[in-house]
């Protein structure tokens, strides 16, 4: 609670000079530099605090007042089912943040560069065909509410590939097949043209990196099996035994 009305505190914790700035400052410079009609919670106050080699952020936001879509950022269920205009009020914030201008990135180029060919082969453009443009840069349905759209979770928005919003959004429901097909029909001008296949081999290659090879784990299966239909080849199988590296995704 805070003195006024319920809020929400998040907390941030780095040793000292190790923060990575894009992420430490996302909620701050959201606050700052999108505009109002983009559904959020306001952040109304920042403290820093330094103590013992760390670093420590807190940050009050205002109560949302709806619940997240699903627990986890790959769901088997959501917690309701979001109709046609909850899809068209996401469209259209996706288009009036895409106009944002700002010299953040939720990705670098020299990330796609090395993830794309290590993780689904050659040949492989890595380089985009379409100008990038702003994002939110971790659009899953545990950052999302619902039945009223709030959009959560800003701390990695910056400029991304044309089409990687809807792109991160489609990859993180394949485990729902129905839910699924409802997000590229509603995202269908942004997934069915080149800049759209291009964002989606690379939100791709980025969630493979992320997880352990050799396990069997559904959603990566799915993952290849959709990069295998997008470059109509087979990918590099991840060889037993190893761990890929983090990605940003």
């Amino acid at each position: 609670m805070t003195s006024d009305s319920p809020g929400w505190l998040r907390i941030a914790a780095a040793e000292a000079g190790q923060q990575i700035t894009t992420f430490w400052d996302g909620g701050r410079t959201a606050q700052q530099a999108l505009p109002a009609s983009i559904p959020r919670p306001a952040l109304r106050a920042i403290h820093d605090h330094h103590h013992d080699g760390w670093d420590y952020r807190a940050e009050l936001y205002d109560r949302v007042h709806v619940r997240p879509l699903a627990v986890t950022t790959v769901p088997r269920r959501l917690t309701d089912s979001p109709n046609r205009q909850w899809f068209q009020a996401l469209r259209h914030s996706l288009r009036i943040l895409a106009t944002v201008s700002t010299d953040r990135r939720t990705i670098e180029q020299s990330n796609l560069d090395d993830v794309m060919p290590r993780m689904l082969g050659e040949p492989i453009t890595t380089t985009a065909p379409a100008p990038w443009v702003t994002a939110h840069g971790d659009l899953h349905w545990a950052n999302l509410c619902g039945p009223t759209l709030r959009v959560l979770d800003w701390e990695g928005w910056g400029l991304a590939p044309s089409g990687y919003d809807a792109a991160t959004l489609y990859c993180h429901s394949l485990l729902m097949p129905t839910l699924a097909a409802q997000v590229q029909a509603g995202f269908a001008d942004a997934l069915s043209t080149e800049s759209g296949r291009y964002a989606e081999l690379a939100v791709i290659a980025e969630l493979l990196d992320t997880v352990p090879s050799g396990t069997g784990i559904d959603h990566a299966g799915l993952l290849r099996i959709r990069a295998t239909h997008l470059l109509r080849r087979a990918i590099p199988r991840p060889r037993e035994g190893t761990v890929t590296r983090p990605g940003q995704t």
